[in-house]
C-alpha cells in the first residue's frame, strides 16, 4: 500500500529529516510540509495525504487546534502526532479528539516509518508504549465513571476492547482469546461503531477513562 504523508513542523530542519526519512521508504512519499497549524490545515485539505505528521508545539496556531480542523472537517486524513516529551496533556487532548496516536521525534527511523503505515491503515496501534503511560497519567487524575455506553457491548467485545487497551495487535488478541485474526477485526469494528469513536486510539482512551483499564 502507498501511503502519503504530509509533514508539520515549525522547524525546517525536522521537516527536512523526516521527509529524507520517509520517502526514503518504500511504498512512503512525502507530499507537503507546513511550518504551523494553520498552513498545515490548509496543506491537507489541498493535499489530501493519509497521514500527516502534526507537532504538538507551533507557534501561533498549534498542533493540536490543526488537528482539531482537520478531523472535524471529515477527512480522511489521520493525525499522528509528534511531541518532544513523553508525558504530554496537549497530546492526550489530541487522542480524545481523534488523533490516531502520538510518536516521540527521537523515535529510531523504522519505528516512525511503522507508525506512520499502521496509522494510514487504520489500524492504530498506539505505539511506542509511552502512549499508554500518557493516558494512565492523565486519567489517573480524573474522577473515572463508568459510561452507560459500555453496556451495549458483548461480553466479547468487552474483553476485545480491554485487550485494544493493553496496545495489543490484532494478531496477539487473536492468540490470547483463540480466534481468528479476522474475528478479531469484526469485534474491533463493532465496538468501534457501538461506541462511536474513529479508531483504536480513542477506543484506548475510552477504556482508560472508563475503568476498564
Amino acid at each position: 500500500m502507498s501511503v502519503t504523508v504530509v509533514i508539520a513542523d515549525d522547524q525546517a530542519m525536522v521537516r527536512a529529516g523526516f521527509a529524507a526519512l520517509l520517502d526514503a521508504a518504500d511504498g512512503v512519499s512525502v507530499l507537503g510540509d507546513a511550518e504551523d497549524g494553520i498552513a498545515a490545515v490548509e496543506v491537507c485539505q489541498r493535499l489530501r495525504p493519509d497521514v500527516v505528521l502534526m507537532d504538538v508545539r507551533m507557534p501561533g496556531r498549534d498542533g493540536l487546534w490543526a488537528a482539531q480542523q482537520i478531523i472535524s472537517s471529515g477527512s480522511s486524513t489521520r493525525v499522528l502526532m509528534l511531541t518532544t516529551f513523553d508525558i504530554d496533556d496537549y497530546v492526550y487532548s489530541a487522542l480524545r479528539i481523534g488523533a490516531s496516536g502520538f510518536m516521540l521525534k527521537d523515535a529510531p527511523a523504522d519505528e516512525l516509518v511503522r507508525a506512520v503505515r499502521v496509522v494510514a491503515a487504520g489500524d492504530a496501534l498506539l505505539a511506542p508504549s509511552v502512549t499508554k503511560r500518557l493516558i494512565a497519567d492523565v486519567t489517573s487524575r480524573t474522577a473515572k465513571q463508568t459510561s452507560p455506553a459500555v453496556n451495549v457491548l458483548t461480553p466479547r467485545e468487552r474483553e476485545v476492547l480491554e485487550t485494544v487497551a493493553d496496545g495489543k495487535s490484532n494478531a496477539e488478541i487473536a492468540a490470547e482469546l483463540f480466534v481468528s485474526e479476522q474475528t478479531v477485526k469484526t469485534h474491533v469494528s463493532n465496538v468501534l461503531t457501538k461506541l462511536g469513536l474513529r479508531d483504536r486510539a480513542q477506543a484506548v482512551v475510552f477504556a482508560y477513562e472508563n475503568g476498564l483499564k
